[in-house]
């Protein structure tokens, strides 16, 4: 019987969360893939949750194996995970602050930027859980940066201009350098198409060639830049190596949790947020403490 059950929502920031904890505690693991049987369902499940109730007629599961640990990380997955560990008669763990639901997990992990509560129960982190391995996909030939450009989601823009702007200034102020470069999968096509048109010394176009550099660009690179709508990568980022780390912000309407993680990790110096000026930030995050907290 492996011991852990990691729930996952199909997103892989959600789901590589995880998995970094279950490698430093060094425990062998299966994946369950989580969904409400419909829409209605996930609303139903916070009143649920707000009576006590745990009903598994609420979502469906792909596992019918016995745990001694089941793990959630994003809205979709918290309620299940409380069912099963009840179920099962194992201990149950979120990755981030289950908002919405009450807070009576055995093990909850909270980023800093959320403000958590002080309880015996939550373990508060300046940054999402993330376990490094390079893969070897890149090899600088000379000193380098790398840059990773990520998209537009619901609560960011990504503007084609300001991109223009930051990638300008960074190509001539790194002149000399070679220069790294990725999108991911949310990146658009213009943001793609701006990307090629640098010629830069290593690119990947993510919808051409799906392959992730991002963990070589931090062992190699004496710099990597990041957009600002990805909490994952910018604390893979702060987790790894010696690489000095810059934020490259996007539009934001309002104050929000991309806003608040960024100004958190600048307040605390692993960071730079990209303002006209290069500053070289490379304090880093011990995960593997946070994880040696924790008795399950």
């Amino acid at each position: 019987m492996n011991k852990v059950l990691i729930l996952t929502d199909g997103r892989m920031g959600h789901l590589n969360q995880s998995i970094a904890f279950v490698k430093y505690m060094n425990l062998s693991y299966d994946i369950g893939e989580i969904k409400f049987k419909n829409r209605y369902y996930k609303g139903i499940s916070y009143i649920f949750d707000f009576f006590g109730l745990k009903s598994k007629m609420l979502f469906d599961v792909n596992t019918v194996q016995e745990y001694k640990i089941i793990i959630g990380s994003g809205s979709t997955t918290y309620y299940a995970a409380k069912v099963l560990a009840a179920k099962m008669h194992a201990k149950s763990v979120t990755m981030m602050l289950p908002e919405g639901y009450r807070y009576d997990f055995d093990i909850i992990f909270a980023q800093s930027h959320d403000t958590p509560p002080l309880q015996e129960n939550i373990i508060e982190i300046p940054a999402n859980f993330s376990y490094v391995e390079p893969k070897g996909i890149y090899k600088a030939k000379k000193k380098s940066i790398g840059i990773v450009i990520g998209g537009t989601n619901r609560i960011c823009t990504m503007s084609i201009k300001d991109l223009k702007e930051q990638l300008d200034f960074l190509n001539a102020y790194y002149k000399g350098y070679e220069i790294a470069i990725t999108t991911s999968p949310r990146s658009s096509k213009e943001v793609e198409k701006l990307v090629s048109s640098y010629h830069f010394d290593y690119e990947v176009i993510f919808s051409q060639n799906p392959i992730n550099p991002i963990p070589d660009f931090l062992e190699q690179c004496e710099t990597v830049c990041i957009t600002g709508d990805s909490t994952s990568m910018i604390s893979e980022a702060v987790s790894y190596g010696k690489v000095n780390v810059i934020v490259l912000p996007l539009e934001r309407k309002y104050d929000n949790k991309f806003r608040r993680f960024s100004s958190y990790l600048e307040k605390e110096g692993y960071v730079h947020i990209l303002d006209g000026t290069i500053k070289h930030r490379n304090k880093k995050i011990d995960f593997a403490r946070y994880a040696k907290q924790v008795k399950l």
